[in-house]
């Protein structure tokens, strides 16, 4: 065997063949032997923490639709890095996740900067994990990763110990394991539906539920087409972190309550509900009794496994959704409907008189008059989140993203990336004061790199989401109040462009301003809202 590239030499020509383009990171001592010398057509960008780094580089991996490439260091770097990738997880999006670890040669001694079962410390949250056996090794598990991440829709974590790098590679077929391309083709075959055709003909008042599973151009078109074959209503599924459906359709009803006594009241007159791209109906806060009435048949179409069989249905279908769906509607006769709007949307609060503070619904009304049909909105506001969603029409696919399991410090980073993937489009962020302060360090990258995304703020100074929470228990929450939190001041000290707002002609101004250019805009804005 001859030796004739390193193993670093052979990851290089991975990532370019893979159209990785940026390596997303925050980088250490073990990352050196990596990251020193990179090619230009691998550019690096510096996160100064590793929350922020990996939420960048969600944002960036659903901006392109590939893969995402992030680089860690060992245990400090993944163990802070852990909620993001649970993020990327909950949220189906692929990232391949590097992680640096001391020289193999010495691990046995347990050196400084060793981490303990790394492949293990992000739990059950990474698709794929692996620590190469040996050096020759690393590139193929660097390669399946980059598949991995794409098949099953999440992060691939790849330990590598900082002495592999300079390791040759031996020139022989069958070193890299995984193939030089993989043509991932699904079909849906019309025998395949042929239960599903059935339920739905035998309905006579479908609904429809959509997810994340359909945000797409694709996945908008099919199910427009089979809501407006059945003439059904369409529902945006409850927490969901993307939009599955224009939300300006007259069919689009609105979004799902999270209690199963609401759902059964709302579905009270509806005898089929098909969940597309979700299980559909996820809960919250625990309420007695069954998720839908007696009479109401339930069927999910997922292209995941895991939400397929989870959901307690009359029948699951593994396969695409947006496929499923233009494959029913071709099948099915046209149903009349009802003429008109199925949701009215409530009108813009009158300004506050003399002397009372602006009110989130405030700012939201504005922010809805000002937004181009297809700007990114980016959601990480829980308590603002109601008026968000009935005051603001999501117009065009990838329109929305917001956190998909709870989690906070997702929206600033997000929202980064996003633009970074996407330069052209109009990307607003619309966080909670609470939200933006766990991944304020994103404003420097922003900054640094030129990411034109406007960041709009709700700053009420305080957790009001966990108040209201607090209240409805009947209990007073023993968090301070955080009032004095001055994320302007701070966006100024990382760097970003920032005013403070605190009256009605200064947010529609500021606001104005903010979203005038938007396209070009090349450099991050944050406007601090101070809210009641």
């Amino acid at each position: 065997m001859i030796a004739t590239a390193t193993v670093r030499d052979e990851v290089v020509q991975i990532l370019r063949r893979g159209g990785v383009t940026r390596i997303f990171g925050n980088p250490g001592s073990t990352e050196i032997p990596f990251l020193g010398d990179l090619p230009p057509e691998l550019e690096f960008v510096l996160g100064l923490h590793e929350g922020p780094v990996v939420g960048m580089a969600t944002g960036y991996a659903l901006a392109t639709g590939r893969p995402s490439v992030v680089n860690l260091h060992t245990h400090a770097g993944l163990g802070n890095a852990v909620n993001a990738i649970a993020c990327a997880r909950d949220g189906r999006v692929p990232l391949v996740v590097i992680v640096g670890q001391q020289d193999r040669r010495q691990l046995a001694l347990q050196p400084f900067l060793t981490g303990r079962s790394l492949d293990r410390l992000a739990g059950d949250y990474p698709v794929w994990s692996t620590f190469p056996a040996s050096a020759a090794e690393v590139p193929g598990a660097i390669a399946r990763a980059l598949y991995e991440a794409s098949v099953h829709r999440g992060p691939a974590l790849v330990i590598v110990p900082m002495g592999d790098w300079d390791e040759a590679v031996p020139e022989e077929r069958g070193a890299i394991a995984a193939p030089d391309e993989l043509a991932h083709v699904p079909a849906v075959a019309d025998e395949a539906l042929a239960e599903l055709v059935q339920l739905v003909e035998a309905s006579s008042s479908p609904a429809i539920v959509v997810g994340t599973g359909t945000d797409s151009a694709a996945g908008w078109d099919a199910v427009a087409g089979l809501a407006e074959r059945l003439a059904c209503p369409v529902w945006q599924d409850t927490f969901s972190s993307r939009a599955g459906f224009p939300q300006d359709h007259p069919l689009f009803a609105g979004h799902l309550p999270w209690r199963r006594s609401e759902l059964r009241d709302l579905f009270a007159d509806v005898d089929l509900v098909l969940a597309v791209g979700t299980p559909g109906l996820r809960l919250y806060v625990y309420d007695p009794g069954p998720l839908l009435g007696a009479a109401t048949r339930f069927a999910v179409v997922s292209e995941f496994a895991d939400e397929a069989l989870r959901s307690p249905c009359d029948l699951a279908v593994l396969a695409p959704p947006a496929a499923v769906c233009a494959r029913l509607a071709g099948r099915l006769e046209q149903r009349g409907g009802a003429d008109g709007a199925l949701l009215r949307r409530p009108p813009a609060p009158a300004p506050p008189a003399k002397g009372e503070p602006l009110r989130d619904a405030h700012l939201v009304a504005a922010l809805a008059e000002r937004l181009p049909p297809d700007a990114a909105l980016v959601e990480e506001a829980p308590s603002t989140r109601p008026e968000i969603l009935s005051r603001i029409a999501i117009r065009s696919p990838l329109g929305f993203l917001a956190v998909a399991n709870g989690s906070l410090g997702f929206g600033l980073a997000g929202a980064i990336g996003l633009r970074m993937g996407q330069p052209n489009r109009p990307v607003v962020a619309l966080l909670g004061d609470g939200s933006a302060a766990y991944s304020l360090q994103g404003l420097w990258t922003a900054a640094h790199y030129g990411v034109g995304a406007v960041f709009v703020v709700v700053g009420n100074g305080r957790y009001a989401v966990l108040d209201q929470l607090a209240q409805a228990h009947g209990v007073a929450g023993v968090w301070p109040a955080f009032d004095s939190l001055d994320l302007a001041t701070v966006a100024e000290g990382l760097g970003c462009a920032a005013e403070r707002v605190t009256t009605h002609d200064e947010l529609e101004n500021a606001l104005d301003r903010a979203l005038d250019g938007i396209r070009e805009r090349t450099e991050p804005l944050l406007v601090d809202v101070r809210v009641a």
